[in-house]
């Protein structure tokens, strides 16, 4: 058994998602058989009452790696000490509200966290941000960090999407597919970039010929599945989103040659302009999460490459007055 107790602090602990990755933290999957975790739950003052009734369960699992769980609405409080923190909550597009509204909301929440992870957490954390739009919410929330532990944005989920569907595509396991990763924005102008990946080490495009599949379909499908899974089940994807979360933990933590699509700040890297919150595939050490160079793009590859990179620039620059404050 490990001596260190590994601290994460999870925003939106009661919440779809939060209750579908608590149990799972607890249990181990996240940090390793060996690894006690010690939980702190950040909830809105309203949802307190059902927090406490995820720890009653978490209690009552008896996990043996959970040294304690804790439930407030304080995030200086939620965030002191915190090793990793899961900013899993945030306000969600309602009918009606433009793009612009949901950063506006959201970048109060992001800046407030922001602020209470710089004052509080222990150094050299991590956090991941996965409450939408996620890549600006994590550009406001590392400035208002103040450049405190590494901050990033999930765009696990996007990658294992795309590997599913092309596996089910070529009618393999999806352990066949290799190298898929999603560039950009979480948002529909993602893109994941079938031209690198492999199936069973060949190049996609060779396995699956259909281009207008590749570049309609299949683009389509990853970019909207998440309208799509609350279309079927009129509730935002949850057990897949704490699935994903997982996987992006265990590969930051374990680190080696493969590379993983994340939420990074740019280096400048593919003329990504340095400090945009952009998904590229990275590679880890255990440690510190480096930007692998020198991918050739083809002319469609890059023009997709574009257009997520400008959305990220609006929506950056529809946060200035704000990051400027900061």
């Amino acid at each position: 058994m490990s001596n260190h107790v590994v601290k994460v602090a999870v925003t939106g602990g009661a919440g779809q998602i939060g209750y579908a990755l608590l149990f799972r933290i607890a249990s181990g999957q996240m940090f390793g058989p060996d690894t006690e975790v010690e939980i702190s739950a950040l909830e809105l003052e309203a949802a307190l009452p059902a927090m406490e009734g995820v720890c009653m369960e978490l209690d009552d699992c008896a996990f043996p790696l959970l040294r304690g769980v804790t439930a407030t609405a304080d995030p200086d409080e939620a965030f002191t000490g915190a090793d990793w923190c899961l900013l899993v909550g945030a306000v969600p597009r309602g009918k009606g509200m433009e793009r612009g509204d949901l950063l506006s909301i959201n970048g109060g929440i992001f800046t407030t966290q922001g602020k209470a992870i710089g004052a509080n957490a222990a150094d050299g954390c991590r956090v991941l941000v996965v409450g939408n739009p996620c890549n600006t919410n994590a550009l406001i929330c590392r400035h208002a960090s103040g450049g405190r532990g590494q901050v990033y944005a999930m765009t696990t989920l996007d990658q294992n999407r795309a590997v599913t569907q092309i596996a089910q595509k070529a009618g393999v396991s999806v352990r066949a597919v290799r190298n898929m990763i999603v560039w950009g924005n979480h948002s529909p102008t993602m893109y994941p970039d079938f031209e690198h990946a492999t199936v069973d080490g060949k190049p996609v495009p060779e396995v699956i010929s259909d281009q207008d599949w590749l570049r309609g379909d299949f683009l389509e499908t990853v970019q909207k599945r998440g309208a799509a899974i609350i279309n079927a089940r009129g509730a935002s994807s949850a057990a897949s989103a704490a699935n994903a979360i997982i996987d992006t933990v265990n590969a930051v933590r374990s680190g080696g040659e493969t590379a993983f699509s994340l939420v990074v700040p740019s280096d400048g890297s593919y003329d990504v302009p340095e400090g945009l919150m952009f998904s590229f595939p990275v590679r880890s050490d255990g440690n510190d999460v480096s930007i692998v160079t020198g991918i050739e793009h083809s002319a469609f590859g890059q023009e997709k490459i574009a257009d997520t990179r400008q959305e990220l620039l609006d929506e950056q620059t529809a946060v200035a007055d704000l990051l400027g404050a900061l």
